[in-house]
């Protein structure tokens, strides 16, 4: 089945997120086709229901209905209903990621259309410009809840795909647990966006159990909680544990689901676990741009701290490895860690198609995310 999404701002680690998610669900990628901050992707068999509840750098998803050339497309659609709800007076969306005389082309036609289904459908714009991760602005989407209906016109090499919007993110629910958390920490804390696509990356399933040997506050641990996943967390600041608690249990996650420990994780035992996922600690908070060599040594420390907890836990751990590591910007380029350092003294191998940078140009310190294997 061919299903169409409209990715966040760093559409190479959205598209990656749903290519491993699909692993973890047993749910084949056939073929994908991307077109700035969308994409088409054609999986062997359908998603789950609310799969973009699961999913942190995906906006929205669709059900392709029609493709081919723009005159087929349209051709298939007279053939069917593209209305479903019951409302007689309605307002919709397109959102173009073709070519605008091909755009132009679908709104006469669904204008007509309603009109000739004596429905009085109003279309409306659906854009916003977000910056993406290469610094460029793009044309993005509405996804609030205003729009009754929203359809989608994509191009690629040539070829048009149409459907309807069928699941969206929920914003709403997403800030709720962001910012109106008991006990937060905002220069410290993932999103809970980016811990979700980096345990998705883990390939973990429910059921599972998920070590985060630098818990923090609970982020990563909350977004795995709410997948069914059991948790670990540790980290060496009494206040990030006790913080860590207070929002797991003010999102009424009993205490049996959970295991927090304040510790050192260069020495801890974890007890055994499926993945580990996590953010480290990154060193101190830079107001400025740094030296190269600063932000090298930066980076020695990083290394020494990740080469010590990954050689502590990697016995514990059955499957994968995920973590950021600090991305500092020393002027026109940032300096990443030595990644190849890392992987030599631990003996673990670093998955294809990582590292992925995860950052904003007005950050010094960004990310890159590692995922590593045995």
């Amino acid at each position: 089945m061919e299903y169409f999404f409209v990715l966040g701002r760093n559409p190479e680690l959205s598209l990656m997120e749903i290519f491993f998610y699909a692993r973890m669900e047993e749910n084949s990628v056939l073929s994908s086709s991307k077109n700035k901050n969308s994409a088409v992707i054609e999986f062997s068999k359908p998603l789950q229901k609310n799969a973009i509840d699961k999913l942190g750098g995906t906006i929205s998803i669709g059900q392709v209905i029609a493709k081919g050339k723009l005159n087929e497309v349209l051709q298939q659609l007279d053939k069917r209903d593209i209305y479903f709800k019951t409302k007689n007076n309605f307002s919709y969306a397109l959102l173009d990621f073709a070519d605008e005389s091909s755009t132009d082309k679908l709104s006469v036609y669904l204008k007509k259309r309603f009109r000739s289904e004596k429905l009085k459908a109003s279309e409306k714009s659906a854009r916003r410009e977000i910056i993406m991760q290469d610094g460029k602005k793009v044309s993005s989407v509405y996804s609030g809840s205003l729009i009754d209906e929203q359809y989608f016109l994509f191009e690629h090499a040539k070829e048009f795909y149409f459907g309807t919007i069928t699941e969206k993110c929920d914003y709403d629910e997403i800030e709720k647990r962001d910012i109106k958390k008991p006990v937060r920490r905002e220069e410290l804390s993932i999103s809970p966006r980016l811990a979700k696509i980096m345990i998705n990356l883990s390939e973990i399933k429910a059921g599972q159990k998920l070590l985060d040997p630098f818990c923090g506050i609970g982020v990563v641990l909350q977004e795995a909680l709410l997948q069914g996943i059991k948790v670990v967390g540790i980290d060496n600041d009494y206040q990030a544990i006790s913080g860590a608690k207070q929002n797991l249990e003010w999102l009424k996650f009993s205490n049996e689901k959970f295991n927090l420990i304040k510790g050192d994780s260069r020495k801890i035992n974890s007890g055994q676990v499926d993945v580990l996922v996590t953010e480290p600690d990154f060193g101190q908070t830079l107001k400025k741009i740094p030296s190269s060599e600063k932000a090298r040594q930066m980076q020695d420390d990083f290394e020494r701290l990740m080469i010590s907890v990954l050689n502590n836990f990697k016995k514990k751990i059955n499957g994968k490895i995920v973590f950021t590591a600090p991305l500092i910007s020393i002027g026109k380029k940032r300096l990443p860690c030595n990644i190849e350092n890392i992987l030599n003294r631990t003996d673990l191998k670093l998955v294809e198609g990582f590292p992925i940078p995860e950052f904003r140009e007005s950050h010094i310190v960004g990310r890159e995310i590692y995922v590593l294997e045995k």
